[in-house]
């Protein structure tokens, strides 16, 4: 539920933007483990890592200053696919970060890389295709989005091969 709360504002009042940020440029957001991220076990739940995740989205969107933009045209983001590997584990009052970055877009999503680490430690990594959708519930195009956020910015990288097989597999990947 806390995470939850962050989120939320994290949205409502997102940090600063930074100047002169490229879409292609990673976003770090730094956490520590609360009592209530943890499981039974004693170690972050896996439902947790999403909802970090969220949190680290929304700053990069925020650093970016996104926020303004996406609001006047009535575009926000969704979720369309993610997954998520575990090399070691988040305990109690660990720190942590979250780099986030986009690897790249077709038609219909933009694709991110979000890495967890722990000092030296590589902790997890998630992949997100994320959609973009207007207050009407259509889909705004990916290209579209990234022309707002970075007008300077012009096709996508190619996206990895292991990233490409992935959006094929839980059928993200444009058509």
């Amino acid at each position: 539920m806390t995470r939850t709360l962050q989120l939320a504002l994290a949205v409502a009042r997102p940090r600063r933007p930074v100047p002169g940020r490229h879409v292609l440029e990673p976003s770090v957001t730094h956490l520590r483990v609360r009592l209530g991220d943890l499981d039974l076990y004693r170690h972050v739940n896996n439902g947790v890592y999403l909802q970090m995740m969220d949190v680290a989205r929304t700053n990069y969107l925020a650093d970016l200053g996104a926020f303004g933009l996406l609001a006047s045209r009535g575009w926000y983001p969704v979720v369309a696919a993610s997954t998520v590997k575990y090399r070691r584990s988040l305990t109690w009052r660990q720190r942590f970060a979250i780099t986030t970055r986009v690897l790249g877009w077709d038609e219909r999503v933009v694709y991110l890389e979000q890495v967890f680490t722990r000092g030296e430690d590589h902790v997890a990594r998630g992949w997100v295709a994320g959609r973009f959708l207007a207050r009407d519930g259509t889909r705004v195009p990916a290209r579209d989005v990234v022309t707002l956020l970075d007008a300077a910015q012009g096709e996508s990288p190619q996206l990895p091969s292991d990233v490409t097989a992935w959006a094929r597999a839980v059928d993200v990947a444009h058509r």
